[in-house]
């Protein structure tokens, strides 16, 4: 029971998107001629590490913080629950998610090693970005870029140069669409948890900007990557079938239009829902436009 408590503790449901930014920037570097299974996998275990600690870091943080003594839990938020029920004990979960992080360190170090040092930037800012997102970013007005950047765009760069040993300007591009899906994902969750994130001292956007604006924010952000996709793909720096993702919009519609109705918990949740869909399946489907392009 307790090894069960453990695992949930790492909030499963939410690794997915590991799984889909590791499968992108693993075709991305495929499409581009480089591939070394090895190392692909590799990069996604220190990638599901580093999730793992973000996830359990944020429970941590929360609870000593108070806001899950708050926070009524859906879903898509308000952490797992565990510490508040005292089903596992505050240190212990503080140490389980530093040792996932430091477990992703000598992954990290042996690619820097065998792939290029161009690769150490990169690591250093997704460390800040796990380590100092809920004791720190959250209070700084916009910490949504946070996980947009750390848990979005760096992962497909960093999957994709694990494989190629360089950066490129399309992989740039394509890392792009996905910093911006990750960080709708962390802004639309957020609007249950306001009140209960202000007594902690937090700024999120549906806080410093309040949920009518934030929701608009959050519709031209949703509405953007599609028009990214085609720009560039009309550009000749991501392949035709990639066109492919646009195949979620009526998900990100639907979405939109319950992100404009947030006062209506039964239209929120639903957006919410067709939000985690968005992230996952357009990012899914940019990798198999990839993989199409590479074999066509």
């Amino acid at each position: 029971m307790k090894l069960k408590i453990w695992f949930l503790e790492t909030r499963p449901q939410f690794l997915l998107l590991s799984v889909v930014l590791a499968f992108l920037g693993t075709c991305m570097a495929w499409y581009d001629g480089a591939f070394h299974l090895g190392h692909a996998i590799l990069a996604f275990i220190g990638l599901l590490l580093c999730h793992i600690s973000i996830n359990v870091l944020n429970d941590y943080f929360d609870y000593r913080s108070g806001i899950d003594l708050k926070t009524r839990r859906t879903p898509f938020s308000g952490g797992s629950g565990f510490l508040p029920a005292a089903s596992l004990k505050p240190e212990h979960v503080l140490w389980f998610g530093l040792a996932c992080f430091l477990l992703a360190v000598p992954i990290g170090i042996y690619f820097v090693l065998v792939s290029g040092w161009l690769l150490l930037p990169l690591l250093v800012i997704a460390a800040v970005c796990i380590l100092l997102y809920t004791p720190l970013l959250t209070k700084l007005g916009w910490p949504e870029w946070s996980p947009g950047v750390g848990l979005g765009a760096l992962p497909i760069l960093g999957a994709y140069f694990v494989q190629t040993g360089e950066y490129t300007i399309p992989a740039i591009v394509a890392s792009i669409a996905s910093g911006i899906l990750v960080h709708n994902l962390l802004l639309l969750n957020e609007f249950p948890d306001t009140e209960a994130d202000k007594t902690a001292g937090r700024k999120t956007l549906p806080i410093t900007l309040g949920k009518a604006r934030a929701s608009i924010v959050y519709s031209v952000l949703t509405g953007l990557v599609y028009l990214w996709i085609v720009a560039w793909v009309a550009a000749g720096l991501m392949p035709a079938f990639c066109l492919i993702a646009l195949l979620t919009l009526p998900f990100a519609i639907r979405a939109i239009q319950g992100a404009l109705k947030y006062q209506d918990e039964s239209k929120l949740m639903p957006a919410m829902a067709n939000n985690v869909l968005v992230v996952l399946l357009t990012q899914l489907l940019l990798g198999i436009g990839y993989i199409l392009a590479g074999a066509f």
